[in-house]
């Protein structure tokens, strides 16, 4: 399916010089993605340079965000609301949740210059803070992958498109599960700090098990793309 979407744009304009096919280039960045290996390795699974290894994932990879919104997007009809409320309900009872929203470190090289280190988040190592929200069938409703390691999770939420769709009111009285890292507001719910009653116990219980999906959702991605948990050896400016 993806060849075939894919074929047209990646398809060589010649076959002079054993130029590298639409599917060949495919299985390169998934190999690429999949492995989390060097170009050089990539490049002699496909038996290329892995100057033009380099090229193909830069391309193909530019390529498939650009295709980001087609697949990626927050419910659109109330249809839709209604049933990812529906299926978060069935988790452990939290109503009217339509997505949990975190953010996970993406590990890269130093992208050097007088920024680098802005990139170096509190564990010590230089990476991207990707915010995310996932729905209960662990899908990306909404991603964001633009800020440096050291950028807190509620700044990137803060300055995000998402927040301004629910302070807008686009999706009524729905709301997002978070962390204790985010601010309580009336459309993203926290755990309770230090929990003192029954009820309050229960709360954090139901709410903390509804969360998980997105905790699932990093688990899954990281498992099956190791170059998000291996570490991006290529420039940002690739």
């Amino acid at each position: 399916m993806l060849e075939q979407r894919l074929h047209n744009v990646l398809t060589p304009k010649t076959e002079m010089n054993y130029a590298v096919t639409a599917m060949q280039q495919i299985l390169l960045v998934l190999r690429f993605c999949a492995a989390g290996c060097m170009l050089q390795t990539v490049g002699d699974f496909t038996g290329i340079h892995k100057t033009t290894a380099c090229r193909i994932v830069k391309r193909v990879i530019g390529i498939f965000a650009s295709l980001a919104a087609e697949y990626i997007h927050m419910p659109n009809t109330q249809e839709e609301i209604d049933e990812v409320k529906r299926k978060f309900y069935t988790i452990a009872k939290f109503p009217r949740v339509i997505g949990a929203i975190n953010c996970s470190h993406v590990k890269i090289i130093s992208p050097g210059g007088a920024n680098a280190e802005y990139f170096r988040n509190r564990k010590g190592y230089f990476s991207i803070n990707v915010q995310v929200v996932a729905d209960p069938n662990l899908l990306i409703r909404n991603i964001v992958a633009r800020w440096p390691g050291s950028t807190h999770d509620q700044t990137i939420l803060n300055n995000s498109s998402i927040k301004a769709q629910f302070e807008n009111n686009r999706f009524g009285s729905s709301v997002m599960l978070g962390d204790s890292g985010y601010a309580l507001k009336k459309y993203l719910i926290t755990p309770i700090v230090n929990p003192t009653t029954e009820v309050e116990q229960v709360f954090n219980e139901s709410q903390i098990r509804s969360r998980n999906t997105i905790e699932r959702l990093f688990g899954v991605l990281k498992r099956r793309f190791p170059v998000l948990s291996l570490g991006i050896r290529l420039s940002l400016l690739l």
